[in-house]
């Protein structure tokens, strides 16, 4: 059997390369009667188009990262391929309507990375707060000064709010505690009794949460009724000079929105590890913002750990391992 993991960061050396000896994780968990192989890659890997599909035709089982599930792509891979695996917590790319029309088995693996997620919320947060990433660029100018840069506020004075209450939302919720005065949040899947369990008090509305808080903190999933859920008539209902962190995904936030609200201090500051297309320097209106003080960025790289990598490698091996095996999908994380 074949499985073609199609655009896996952690396969690229020192140089940026391929290299199939790093699928050692991998090859422990499959065995040796299962083939792996690496994506396309030229500069980059390559997920889609001919070259793509052709590589991909016959494989039993992909494993994909940022690659798209398409009509095109499951062409490729019909009949024989049984499972589509995503490596990482979101599934909008994975496409599961498709996927479930196609009787391909899809899953994620949603719960490997909350500790690492929640932490990096804060980090980007209190950078936020404390001035911290423009007083390091103006010490390194040589331009020391305790008041450059702006004067923090007193976060246990502040309120903080949470879009999306699921299991990385709960775990930031417990970090943010100890620093904020009150945490709201704002999930229409979740009931307030959950919320009120998390010492946190429910709001209705996204509106109210943006009304009411001093920073918001995004931890919603990407699906059509999300997508530039922070767009422009939303971000004028935001308290002025509040912050906005995302550390969800990239294309729940319109970036020419928020480069407006900060424009007009409507916004104080904006945080974000993620963006649509996913290098921000690839877009036009996301470079403006990375040219401001009042923004703090990374490169979508929240989830990362040592263990946390070392773990989705392996619960997405053995997910696809009892797939081709047994046909058992892992009860965690199915889409399809």
């Amino acid at each position: 059997m074949r499985v073609v993991y199609t655009d896996p960061a952690w396969a690229l050396d020192a140089d940026g390369r391929p290299d199939p000896a790093l699928a050692a994780v991998e090859r422990s968990v499959l065995g040796p009667d299962i083939d792996i192989e690496l994506g396309c890659f030229e500069d980059s890997f390559v997920t889609s188009g001919d070259r793509f599909h052709q590589h991909v035709r016959g494989a039993d089982a992909l494993v994909i990262y940022r690659c798209q599930v398409t009509p095109e792509l499951l062409g490729a891979v019909s009949p024989g391929c049984k499972v589509i695996a995503r490596s990482g917590v979101g599934v909008d790319n994975l496409n599961a309507p498709l996927l479930a029309d196609s009787g391909i088995i899809g899953f994620n693996v949603p719960d490997y990375c909350g500790d690492e997620v929640s932490t990096h919320t804060l980090a980007l947060l209190l950078a936020l707060e404390r001035g911290v990433s423009v007083q390091d660029r103006l010490v390194r100018a040589d331009r020391w000064g305790i008041h450059r840069g702006g004067i923090p506020r007193r976060t246990c004075e502040r309120t903080v709010g949470i879009v999306g209450f699921g299991r990385i939302g709960r775990a930031t919720t417990r970090k943010l505690q100890p620093f904020y005065r009150q945490v709201l949040a704002v999930d229409p899947y979740v009931h307030a009794d959950v919320m009120a369990g998390h010492g946190v008090t429910p709001v209705d509305t996204l509106e109210e949460l943006l009304q009411r808080c001093d920073a918001v903190v995004l931890h919603t999933a990407l699906t059509d009724e999300t997508r530039n859920l922070i767009s422009g008539s939303i971000l004028e209902q935001a308290k002025p000079g509040a912050f906005l962190v995302n550390t969800a995904r990239g294309a729940l936030v319109d970036p020419g929105c928020v480069l407006r609200a900060l424009e007009s201090e409507q916004l104080g500051g904006f945080a974000s590890d993620v963006f649509s297309p996913e290098d921000p320097n690839q877009s036009p209106v996301a470079r403006k913002l990375l040219e401001r003080d009042d923004v703090v960025v990374s490169s979508h790289r929240a989830f990362l750990s040592a263990e946390s990598e070392e773990s989705l490698r392996r619960r997405v091996a053995e997910g696809v391992r009892s797939v081709l095996r047994d046909g058992n999908p892992p009860a965690e994380g199915r889409v399809a």
